[in-house]
């Protein structure tokens, strides 16, 4: 009898809990997310807050808007352009400046430019598909930035070319329902009750944005062995220096992304994706779908997924100094380990 009451009272309390993380789920902007548990009757810690943007931390600091700039100008981009979806030429967009290069289009002067290091009036790679192009994949990311680790730039709130502009999909936000659910073995995990498309946009990594000696005394206070979830924005740690660089913690502020696991044959993609060309130190951490995702699978990406390839750094293996955790990923080609 005693035992029975106690259980009575544990999943009351379980109830409880998870009710109070579905309220603040209902927080965040875009489709509804929702939580999901067809195991058992815990619910995800509630000591998480849910954040519709990154946060600066104690000396991060943020660019002001009025030095970001956009395109527009004497016969720069405008909303009319390109059957009204703006930014139609590639040459002459400012926010493409350091795009990709689209090569096929490189006359010979165009190469003598680059050579000077002169981006702007190159031609780019726009990087989403048109919305106005048959084929209903308007808004998802072009296969030549899917299968590449260039960085996207996009449009930003002091363009002119309108706020339909084609150059603008992850700065509208989240535009897919979500569910956060308890897997069978490898804890709580994400997915989506509708079809994902190749190429669309899931939504962001939020978090703390820390310093990285921030990073550093989170990481010793943690104590070995506890996950992490802190992700470096250093993409252009070439330009800013690796110290400088700053990171994203998402352990106890961020989205609903911080669930999602790792799968050595992901099915999503992590990009950059930057509204200020000329900041090289703060940008979103973006999720695209890198194959159609029937409604109901779980989104993974790769943990170990970087800029570099398998074949520039030698081997995917263990290096000397690392240490490693069974992977429960159960994909075909699972490599048994992964990386803390």
């Amino acid at each position: 009898m005693l035992y029975r009451a106690r259980g009575c009272l544990s999943r009351h309390a379980e109830q409880r809990i998870r009710s109070h993380f579905q309220s603040e789920l209902n927080k965040l902007k875009g489709p509804p997310v929702e939580v999901v548990n067809g195991v058992d009757y815990s619910s995800p810690s509630i000591n998480f807050v849910f954040i519709n943007k990154s946060l600066p931390f104690g000396e991060v600091s943020i660019t002001d808007s009025d030095t970001i700039v956009g395109c527009g100008g004497k016969n720069g981009c405008r909303p009319h352009m390109g059957q009204n979806i703006g930014c139609e030429y590639s040459r002459r967009c400012h926010c493409l400046e350091f795009a990709a290069i689209d090569e096929a289009r490189m006359t010979i002067e165009d190469w003598k430019e680059y050579d000077k290091t002169n981006f702007m009036g190159l031609p780019k790679r726009f990087p989403y598909y048109n919305p106005t192009v048959p084929g209903g994949n308007g808004g998802c990311l072009v296969p030549f930035y899917l299968n590449s680790r260039h960085a996207i730039y996009e449009c930003n709130l002091r363009c002119e070319c309108g706020p339909d502009c084609k150059t603008r999909v992850v700065q509208k936000e989240r535009q897919i329902p979500l569910e956060i659910f308890k897997t069978t073995n490898r804890g709580w995990g994400l997915r989506s009750p509708v079809n994902i498309q190749k190429g669309q946009f899931i939504d962001t990594y939020r978090g703390e944005i820390i310093t990285n000696e921030e990073a550093t005394r989170r990481e010793a206070s943690a104590g070995h062995g506890k996950q992490s979830y802190l992700y470096s924005l250093d993409k252009h740690a070439d330009s800013v220096g690796l110290e400088e660089c700053y990171v994203i913690d998402g352990e106890y502020k961020g989205g609903p992304t911080r669930f999602i696991n790792h799968s050595c044959e992901p099915n999503c993609r992590q990009f950059t994706v930057s509204y200020n060309k000329y900041d090289n130190k703060i940008y979103e951490l973006a999720f695209f779908a890198c194959e159609n995702i029937p409604a109901g699978t779980e989104l993974t990406f790769n943990y170990r997924d970087t800029d570099i390839d398998e074949e520039e750094s030698g081997s995917m293996e263990q290096g000397e100094d690392e240490e490693y955790v069974e992977c429960r990923c159960g994909s075909e080609n699972c490599s048994g380990k992964l990386w803390v």
